[in-house]
């Protein structure tokens, strides 16, 4: 039997130091956070651009030379080479970064020429990038036409193989121009597009006068000119709040237009949607309104939009557009706030590290600007140096032509090119450089034309950096090329303004009451608290009810005018007629209309509408009696409840545990009050015995209970006959009237009508159905 071996276990890896996880993941998430912040969501204030758009534009430029006169190219080559070589993140942000930047949308001034599909306003994605091909604009030109004049700093790639810039030579102020967008960590930033003659016209002014402040600069920058254009109807003020904290809100809204179309029919067109709107949401959001008929005079809506925007609006021949189009900017992405952040990356002393911080308008252009002027210099130090070298070159070949003959014999008599350098840079006193050009220098060049033109060159050349030289040695110089070369950009590329500012405009203002239908009809409330309103209903005993519930009141009225609901606990709810929910059906909890309390419930309605509102008294006052189960009685003034009031409600007595509303109807001066009581009580006495309150109270007591009675109705006698009829649980009824009962005092114990057993029902209910029945 074979034996095993015991193997003697690893040694323990060594002690390793102990880091405390809140110091470890605080440092990581920074590392995180800053990494999102600097090298993906932000954009460079320089160049406007953010990381993926610059590697984007420069590999297009420098590794494809895919210039706006040259070819297409496939879409994923320019992300495969894009991501190999500069970006290490993922395809589709890659693409997505390209797509927009060649969507006409989306930036003021496009930067890459898109052939295929790149989308649409509809929110439709672009095709994948094996379909679609690419190449740049003419405008990006601008920002990388000076990459090779050593004008920006570079910095390795990711893998250390290549170089790529920090940041673009941009010729324009492309963050201002084409806007920005993106969501950092603890930080965002949502630049809008900008016209870029206005913005060039503004730079030119701080070149010319560097006190200028943000204020004086909005001569010029109007406000943000979005691509897709419309309306910006926020005041001055508001703007200019906006560009001097670099915070805001700016009011945008579409346009439209009004047409005639066949057969007299009237039709608003809307040609232009705010920035950043899905166009095929907002036609969406249009046809729920015609679906739900909450405009009475918009018949239906279709989308006939090509390359322009055409929302086509089919209206009645009496409607008024303006309002129709008061009720869609109030409801729809039509109208809405563009949310200003302008944060972005501005330099620091390290060039390859940016920090974020919110700008105003000013401190952007003179970053820009101040870079602008960097940018030439550099460039121009770039064209001297390449200058003297040429120079020097040429030194050398005149002084060779001088000299020919001896040249040409030292290096026949040369062992080879290294000792024919040697020799001639010990008798000439040329330097390497010199020595190599002449040694490499065509046997043609010797001819006597060729001399001349290099003379002639070599005087050009001097003169050239003569004056370069001059521009060098002058700031002020260098910032006149700076500006002429902002006007060149300006005067190629600029075009006319597209989003129109007017302020708070001429359209009228949103008036809810102009899109209700004006029509009578009848509102039904159920003792259980289910409420409905119908157009027409003949017999009340038809209407639909649950079962076991019947109907407490009906208020009669105009869809355009009030309802007033009161509840058991003191409160009055007033609403629109129009927004009682319309069915032949049960109708809906009034509870899911207001904001009740545990145990409230509705125990009265009246309609306000003037037609059927009963008259005011002598002293100009419409006032209520409420009478509650403890006996107590009030007056109120019906006045404070004729406006529309919150879910909320609003008090119009003191009702605790035990004395709730038993219910509340109109009363006069010269109404008989009766009130019945569960074991049978009834009084009898006049109703302006009752204190009239000027604000919610308790009241006084209208008929002295006993502890275990309590009041389960009342009515008001106005005119002969009137009264009310109490029913034991026996069965047996007793009508109460002023004729056949005596009229006493308020606050006594009443008449007991029934000897035995106790008031199951009192009738007529305690509402006003009468009244607005007889009036409808």
């Amino acid at each position: 039997m074979a034996t095993t071996k015991n193997k003697s276990a690893p040694p323990p890896p060594p002690d390793e130091p102990t880091v405390p996880l809140l110091a470890e993941t605080q440092r990581r998430y920074l590392n995180y956070a800053l990494s999102v912040i600097t090298s993906r969501a932000l954009p460079d204030v320089r160049d406007g651009l953010k990381p993926v758009q610059r590697r984007i534009l420069y590999t297009m430029t420098h590794d494809q030379n895919l210039r706006p006169d040259g070819r297409y190219k496939k879409c994923a080559e320019i992300v495969g080479d894009v991501m190999g070589k500069y970006h290490p993140h993922g395809d589709s942000a890659i693409y997505e970064a390209m797509v927009r930047m060649a969507q006409p949308w989306s930036l003021r001034a496009p930067l890459v020429d898109g052939q295929g599909n790149f989308g649409s306003l509809d929110g439709d994605g672009a095709a994948a990038y094996r379909y679609t091909e690419a190449k740049l604009q003419k405008l990006a030109m601008e920002l990388v036409a000076e990459l090779k004049q050593n004008t920006v700093p570079m910095k390795d790639n990711y893998t250390a193989e290549r170089r790529e810039p920090v940041v673009l030579p941009a010729r324009f102020p492309n963050l201002l121009v084409n806007g920005a967008s993106g969501i950092a960590v603890g930080m965002a930033t949502s630049i809008p597009p900008h016209n870029l003659e206005e913005v060039t016209e503004a730079c030119v002014a701080l070149i010319d006068d560097s006190k200028l402040e943000t204020k004086d600069l909005l001569k010029f920058v109007k406000g943000p000119d979005f691509p897709t254009g419309g309306w910006i109807t926020s005041s001055k003020a508001e703007i200019r709040a906006v560009y001097e904290s670099g915070q805001g809100a700016i009011k945008c809204r579409g346009e439209w237009e009004h047409e005639e179309g066949k057969r007299g029919a009237s039709q608003v067109i809307v040609t232009s949607i705010p920035y950043a709107v899905n166009k095929s949401t907002l036609v969406e959001q249009i046809a729920e309104i015609v679906m739900g008929k909450k405009v009475p005079g918009l018949l239906d809506v279709r989308d006939e939009s090509t390359d322009d925007v055409r929302i086509v609006l089919e209206l009645k021949k009496e409607s008024d557009p303006a309002v129709v189009m008061a009720y869609i900017y109030k409801h729809t992405a039509l109208q809405t706030n563009f949310n200003v952040n302008l944060t972005c990356l501005i330099p620091t002393e390290v060039p390859e590290i940016q920090a974020p911080d919110r700008l105003d308008l000013k401190r952007m252009l003179q970053y820009f600007l101040d870079f602008r002027l960097d940018v030439v210099t550099k460039r121009f130090q770039h064209e001297y140096d390449e200058l003297r070298r040429r120079i020097h070159i040429l030194e050398a070949f005149a002084k060779a032509y001088d000299v020919l003959d001896e040249i040409i014999r030292i290096i026949r008599k040369s062992e080879g090119k290294q000792d024919a350098a040697e020799k001639l840079m010990a008798k000439f006193e040329f330097d390497a450089e010199q020595t190599e050009a002449i040694l490499e220098m065509k046997l043609y060049k010797l001819a006597r034309l060729e001399i001349l033109a290099i003379t002639s060159e070599l005087k050009e050349k001097e003169a050239a950096a003569k004056e370069i030289a001059a521009i060098l040695k002058s700031e002020a110089r260098r910032w006149t090329v700076v500006k002429k070369e902002l006007q060149e950009v300006a005067k190629q590329f600029a075009d006319k303004r597209r989003t129109k500012i007017s302020g708070a405009g001429d359209e009228p203002e949103f008036d809810p009451e102009a899109y209700i239908v004006q029509e009578d009809v009848k509102v039904l409330l159920s003792r259980d608290g289910w409420v409905k309103r119908v157009r027409e209903i003949k017999d009340l005993s038809t209407t639909r009810l649950r079962d076991g519930d019947s109907l407490l009141a009906v208020a009669s009225g105009s869809t355009k005018e009030l309802v007033v609901f009161f509840s058991n606990y003191g409160s009055a709810y007033v609403s629109r007629i129009v927004d009682m929910p319309a069915t032949t059906g049960y109708g809906e909890p009034v509870q899911k209309l207001f904001k009740f309390d545990d145990g409230e419930a509705v125990i009265g309605m009246i309609s306000l509408d003037p037609r059927v509102l009963f008259d005011k008294d002598k002293d100009g006052k419409r006032l209520m009696m409420a009478v509650k189960r403890d006996g107590m009685a009030l007056r109120f003034d019906l006045t404070p409840h004729l406006e529309v009031s919150t879910r909320a409600g609003r008090k119009f007595c003191k009702a605790v545990a035990g004395s709730e509303v038993v219910g509340v109807m109109p009363v006069f001066a010269k109404d008989t009050l009766i009130v019945a009581s569960q074991h049978a009580h009834v009084l009898l006495f006049d109703a302006a015995e009752v204190n009239e309150l000027a604000g919610p109270g308790k009241g006084v007591t209208a008929i002295k209970l006993k502890p275990d009675d309590k009041v389960v109705g009342f009515a008001l006698a106005r005119q002969r006959g009137d009264g009310l009829t109490v029913e034991t649980e026996s069965g047996r009824a007793i009508t109460v009237t002023r004729e056949n009962q005596q009229t006493a005092s308020r606050g006594g114990k009443g008449i007991q009508v029934v000897k035995r057993g106790t008031v199951k029902w009192v009738s007529p209910p305690p509402e006003m159905i009468e009244i607005p029945q007889a009036q409808a």
